[in-house]
């Protein structure tokens, strides 16, 4: 099998179309929720990054969030010390002081050896499982068969009742510059149809993307956190929503059965909304 790098997948839209018992704006903000933020392809040290990183701030004192996840291409072009004082450290500097978290995938732009920076958390390795409350993430990398081996073993043994995946690559996106990976979700789609994966975020095409759900999976392409290829969304009968004019982070809530989502520009607008009801037959679907 070649080397393939995983994807993340977001979404949206000015005209986008949710089921109406889906649809919703609103973040519960429950006492005892998990919250969290998604940004990805974000580590260009430009103004846009620090946008984001300024409304992400803003949003954290309504949306206590204590994690953010990244979807790859962290740091475009060097990536020497002072690299990442400049396209991370910098731009997301009141979280960090803050004590937020931030969990990285590697995309095509980063380094392998980034994986040993402390700040992504990711323990020197390519590939990582990690639990957050009722929530396993699971962060994949570079696929060969030892991870796939590494991926069906750590699925297997997950007991929580949400099963997250995020990685660079997207198995689904309605990207004009890259779409979808279709040899990764060869790879890669048995394994989360049969131990109940819930979601799935990628990155990559710098757009925001949601995908119809795919085999009752729902998958966000969240590339434009830092990047952004402006009106590359090419809209297909998979596309649930989207947004490509200006900059994107996500914010997520996972409160029992239900995982409700925000996504936001630099700006601030809310662009998209919405909620994910985890059904029994992705409890069925487990071993």
């Amino acid at each position: 099998m070649r080397r393939l790098l995983p994807v993340l997948a977001f979404l949206f839209i000015i005209g986008a179309r949710l089921l109406p018992a889906q649809t919703t704006a609103t973040l519960p903000v429950r006492p005892g929720s998990l919250k969290f933020a998604v940004i990805g392809d974000t580590g260009t040290g430009d103004a846009p990054e620090f946008e984001v990183g300024a409304r992400m701030t803003e949003a954290r004192s309504s949306f206590p969030f204590e994690l953010v996840i990244m979807v790859g291409d962290n740091v475009y072009g060097r990536q020497r010390p002072q690299d990442f004082v400049a396209k991370f450290e910098r731009p997301y500097a009141p979280l960090l002081a803050a004590g937020v978290l931030f969990y990285a995938s590697l995309g095509n732009h980063d380094n392998s050896v980034d994986r040993t920076y402390p700040r992504f958390n990711m323990d020197g390795q390519r590939y990582y499982s990690y639990a957050r409350k009722n929530v396993r993430f699971l962060d994949s990398n570079q696929m060969d068969p030892q991870q796939l081996a590494w991926l069906d073993n750590t699925l297997k043994q997950s007991a929580e009742e949400w099963k997250i995946c995020y990685f660079h690559h997207p198995l689904y996106s309605d990207g004009g510059r890259h779409g979808s990976e279709v040899d990764l979700r060869v790879a890669l789609e048995p394994l989360f149809v049969r131990y109940g994966v819930n979601v799935v975020f990628s990155g990559h095409d710098h757009i925001y993307e949601r995908i119809k759900p795919q085999k009752g999976i729902t998958y966000f392409v969240n590339g434009s956190s830092g990047e952004l290829r402006r009106g590359d969304t090419r809209r297909s009968g998979m596309t649930a929503a989207y947004f490509d004019q200006d900059q994107a982070f996500s914010l997520v809530e996972v409160s029992g059965d239900e995982l409700f989502f925000q996504a936001r520009t630099r700006a601030g607008r809310i662009v998209d909304g919405g909620v994910i009801r985890r059904t029994t037959d992705q409890v069925r679907l487990q071993p």
